[in-house]
């Protein structure tokens, strides 16, 4: 893989992306999907006690509460071979800690589960800095229809595995910070609009830039 030309800026934004090595599906399912944003959320934080490993299996002698968070999330999605996160950098290396601690607790996990040998996710993940508030929204509305684009449902709402009730319903979420997108819309109906009224283009685009990539 070639180096990375991002400079990761403590309050600066990033849409992170990385797959899984020759697209295999790695999150097959309710448990991989839950277990890697589980993960995310014990991660978050400057000094985790333990290995996330040790804590999933002793949740009642640990507490994943923290005071300060590395990254705000500002949105995500988990497809079944790829992720995307939307982040905001919140401490020095916090990005890249962040996306280290996940994706190598998740492929220990992986590995020991499926019997799989060698890298599970691309060496460098893909990472873009949001230069401003227009490409802040579609960067998001992007990551949100991502399930509506690989044909795995007709609503974007309807897939468990990404922030996008969390931007629709008005019930606090303990992971994603919505706010700083949804401040640039008037109501959260307005972003539902905003997202679903381009469902048909995106899955256009979609093709197209599969084709590009070929």
């Amino acid at each position: 893989m070639g180096l990375r030309h991002v400079r990761f800026v403590t309050g600066e934004i990033y849409h992170i992306c990385n797959r899984s090595v020759a697209g295999i599906p790695i999150f097959q399912g309710k448990k991989e999907a839950e277990l890697f944003l589980e993960c995310g959320r014990y991660y978050n934080q400057e000094h985790p006690p333990i290995k996330f490993s040790v804590y999933r299996t002793n949740r009642e002698k640990f507490s994943a509460g923290h005071v300060r968070s590395i990254v705000s999330v500002l949105a995500y999605c988990i497809m079944p071979n790829h992720f995307h996160y939307l982040l905001r950098q919140e401490t020095e290396g916090g990005v890249l800690l962040f996306i280290k601690k996940i994706s190598n607790s998740f492929a220990h996990y992986y590995c020991l589960k499926h019997h799989h040998s060698g890298h599970l996710f691309a060496g460098n993940f893909r990472a873009v800095h949001i230069e401003d508030e227009y490409q802040l929204i579609h960067v998001s509305r992007y990551i949100h229809l991502n399930p509506v684009t690989a044909y795995l449902t007709e609503k974007p709402e309807a897939y468990p595995y990404s922030s996008y009730t969390a931007y629709i319903s008005v019930a606090p979420s303990p992971f994603v910070d919505p706010s700083i997108v949804l401040g640039n819309f008037r109501s959260r109906r307005e972003y539902r609009r905003f997202v679903e009224d381009q469902k048909d283009y995106q899955r256009k685009l979609g093709k197209i830039k599969h084709l590009l990539l070929e």
